[in-house]
């Protein structure tokens, strides 16, 4: 009971730090904003953002095995790191957008998420996107 409350605050947390960053990331192209993106994902898998970030896209999911909150937090992660790409792909950044998708498909497919499937607590979020 403690750990999914735990669980459910920390997720909470991250939503709400998510779909602020994200939003001007995506609509103001604010690098610093995609940056606060990368470390709420980091912290919600529980790794340091240097070094979540600069996974290869296995040993990401690697890391989320290890740390035994993956099956939880997985299809937050991965939809934050698909949408970061779109966001990347905005600041001309391709190669950045490549490597956060990857690291988001990964993670979906060794999870049994949708990277294309918006989490409830993101629908907000993907109407304002949409307007």
């Amino acid at each position: 009971m403690l750990h999914r409350d735990y669980l459910l605050e920390v997720i909470e947390q991250f939503v709400s730090t998510v779909s602020r960053a994200l939003a001007q990331a995506l609509l103001q192209r604010d690098f610093n904003a995609a940056e606060e993106v990368e470390a709420a994902v980091a912290d919600l898998v529980q790794l340091d953002p240097e070094t979540a970030m600069s996974l290869a896209p296995e040993s990401l999911v690697t890391m989320m095995l290890l740390s035994g909150t993956g099956d939880a937090v997985a299809g937050y992660a991965a939809y934050a790191l698909y949408r970061l790409g779109d966001a990347y792909d905005a600041m001309d950044k391709p190669d950045l957008a490549q490597m956060r998708r990857d690291q988001a498909v990964a993670i979906a497919d060794s999870f049994g998420a949708d990277v294309h499937e918006v989490p409830q607590e993101f629908k907000e979020l993907e109407a304002k996107l949409a307007q």
